[in-house]
């Protein structure tokens, strides 16, 4: 599941439970599924985050900084 749809769903769950009408059964199941959804997207953002280290880094294992922008006058 792409991050996109897991938060998709994850506000879906968010809204069925703020609304009140759901059982405490099906309130506690989509609890759980909310958790792990939030968990799964925890996972997706770190790995996002290490690809972007990952890349940043120069070909001596040095932080690349970002291109200054010089103001034209």
């Amino acid at each position: 599941m792409k991050f996109e749809e897991t938060l998709n769903e994850l506000e879906d769950i968010v809204q069925q439970l703020e609304q009140g009408e759901l059982s405490l059964e099906d309130s506690l199941k989509q609890f759980e599924r909310g958790i792990g959804l939030a968990n799964a997207g925890q996972a997706k953002l770190q790995q996002a985050q290490q690809q972007v280290e990952i890349l940043r880094q120069g070909p001596n294992g040095d932080t690349l900084e970002p291109l200054s922008q010089e103001s034209s006058e």
